[in-house]
């Protein structure tokens, strides 16, 4: 590994799109990063509700939903990959049960150092539909990946701003205040930036 690859690691930063980033996808969207590292990164896209409530979800999986506190929410469109599939970023799920080896309850869960956990097996749609699961949860359909280099290039030409991540703002703040709200971290405002600025 290169001194230049080891200087940066986004793993629990939100990217910002700067207003010059036009793809429809990704265009205002903040995503949430999950991996980064020399090989490449990936994170889901927290502000873009996908067309489908999580009750609808719910109901296409076959499995009831008794957490009254997330029938209404949006599910997300984490991204332009694997638009099928279903990713849960939730609140880490510390048990004491030192088998896990601080690892997670569910099958197949990446635990972010510092942050957040995402889990793709389908036990964590059944805690949730039981009643239980982690307390706060943003699922999207989808997710957002880049190669080898590909990140860092984007970052050189100024298309994502960095900033570390806010729990809060995946599960607190309403999906469409979500951009204005990642900015607020960095002491900006959406009009103060402009397709030619750099990092702040």
């Amino acid at each position: 590994m290169t001194a230049d690859s080891a200087s940066i690691d986004l793993k629990h930063h939100f990217l910002i799109a700067m207003p010059g980033l036009e793809d429809e996808t990704f265009a205002r969207s903040v995503v949430y990063m999950c991996e980064h590292s020399p090989r490449g990164a990936m994170g889901l896209i927290i502000n873009k509700p996908a067309d489908i409530s999580m009750r609808l979800l719910f109901d296409k999986v076959d499995l009831p939903l008794r957490r009254e506190d997330l029938v209404e929410n949006p599910v997300g469109h984490g991204g332009p990959v694997q638009t099928e599939r279903g990713f849960v970023l939730h609140d880490p799920m510390r048990m004491d049960k030192p088998e896990l080896d601080g690892g997670s309850i569910y099958a197949s869960t990446l635990t972010v150092p510092g942050g957040l956990e995402m889990t793709t097996s389908r036990d964590v749609l059944e805690a949730l539909s039981s009643g239980a699961g982690p307390r706060r949860v943003l699922v999207t359909l989808g997710y957002a990946a880049w190669g080898e280099g590909q990140l860092e290039s984007e970052l050189s030409e100024n298309t994502w701003l960095t900033v570390p991540a806010s729990a809060d703002v995946v599960f607190e703040v309403p999906m469409a205040e979500r951009y204005d709200r990642a900015l607020d971290l960095l002491g900006l405002k959406s009009w103060m930036l402009s397709p030619d600025a750099g990092h702040a």
